[in-house]
């Protein structure tokens, strides 16, 4: 269940909190991706989103460590009960085994635009001109990530069809995914 939060009434540090929270879930979603997926070769669907699990959990350490700073040990008021879930992380059927390394950055992308699209959101209701700096610094380091992503595609093929490749790949597991 989740608890419908008052972002008007947010402080420095539940703004910090809800960043780190939102961060974790979507590291946690991408190692799940990734080990739902499996790793078959270097530079596969499942090494990207072990990559973007390491970018999140990369970023939340640094957040964590802002809060830290700033509050110290101070017990968090939001919970992940409250801010509901997929903020930033990929929605949970996201994930396709077979699917290419572009299709997982394509996914990849997808949240980074949603995590953006959420930051702003709440622009408008934020009455505390430090949370407000706060979440447009998150909302802005959305579109760094959507940039650095972009950059990558020319590494990957511009196909989000399946990967399955018969040479590494057993044959019997193979079947079309569901549109």
């Amino acid at each position: 269940m989740t608890i419908q939060l008052d972002f008007s009434t947010f402080n420095l540090q539940d703004a910090l909190d809800m960043a780190v929270l939102i961060e974790k879930e979507a590291e946690d979603r991408y190692l799940l991706f990734a080990d739902q997926i499996g790793r078959r070769y270097p530079g596969d669907a499942a090494t990207f989103f072990t990559m973007m699990a390491r970018n999140e959990q990369r970023h939340g350490v640094e957040i964590s460590e802002r809060r830290r700073l700033l509050f110290g040990d101070a017990p968090s008021r939001v919970t992940t009960n409250m801010i509901g879930s997929d903020i930033e992380a990929p929605a949970p059927g996201k994930a396709i085994r077979y699917m290419s390394p572009r299709h997982a950055l394509e996914v990849a992308m997808e949240s980074e635009i949603k995590a953006y699209e959420f930051y702003n959101s709440i622009l408008p209701v934020i009455r505390d001109a430090t949370v407000r700096e706060l979440i447009k610094s998150l909302r802005d380091e959305e579109v760094e990530h959507q940039k650095l992503l972009n950059e990558q595609k020319a590494k990957y093929a511009d196909t989000l069809e399946s990967d399955f490749d018969p040479e590494i790949d057993d044959p019997h597991f193979y079947r079309i995914p569901e549109s």
